[in-house]
């Protein structure tokens, strides 16, 4: 299996026999649920799609209750397609869980960043903002966005005030630190994206997928 979905936990931090301090993210991943299976002949890609946590049937949309009803499943909250090479070695109700990772491996986490809401140039783009004595009244506007009489317009793509996060992110080639397959916690080493409790998709490393 090429990846799992789990809920970012938090951070702490594991010692190593030397002494190192490793800062490490705590995941919680699966058991996930295989939903459905995707082949090249019948959809034109091979996927698997999963499952994450239980949920109310009426909390779902009639399209998402009826599907996972077909599937012979129960309800759940989160489902994700993954890229597979044979999916004829999966089969819907299929549990997946954390043991398909190991220490040391590779992988790539997909977070949804912090929403930061409505922020200004220096923020959101790093901008250094004006000049903060001598009478100044320009600190942190943007200043001069355009030209005058030729084009007399705004370029497109000018780094303007704007919404702030809540972006998809993925930070590639983390390191899987260790693995509790009893309590379906993953630690992967230095942070990821996302707040406490956000959904992250984790996938081996170099293998492609939704």
């Amino acid at each position: 299996m090429s990846g799992i979905i789990g809920r970012k936990r938090g951070m702490t931090r594991i010692f190593e026999e030397d002494g190192t301090a490793v800062p490490v993210t705590v995941i919680e991943a699966g058991p996930c649920v295989v939903t459905q299976v995707k082949s090249d002949e019948t959809d034109g890609y091979d996927a698997v799609q999963l499952g994450f946590e239980r949920a109310r049937r009426k909390s779902l949309t009639k399209p998402e209750a009826g599907h996972l009803k077909k599937a012979r499943v129960p309800a759940l909250r989160e489902l994700r397609e993954f890229r597979v090479d044979e999916p004829s070695a999966y089969e819907v109700g299929q549990e997946i869980r954390v043991d398909i990772f190991e220490p040391g491996e590779i992988v790539d986490v997909t977070g949804w960043s912090k929403g930061r809401g409505f922020q200004g140039v220096v923020k959101r783009h790093g901008h250094s903002g004006g000049s903060e004595t001598h009478g100044s009244r320009s600190h942190r506007i943007p200043g001069s966005i355009g030209q005058s009489a030729t084009p007399a317009r705004v370029w497109k793509g000018r780094k303007l005030p704007g919404r702030m996060g809540n972006e998809r992110v993925t930070l590639k080639r983390l390191t899987v630190v260790e693995v509790d397959s009893e309590k379906n916690i993953i630690l992967i080493r230095g942070a990821v994206p996302g707040t406490a409790n956000g959904l992250v998709l984790v996938r081996k490393l170099n293998v492609a997928g939704k």
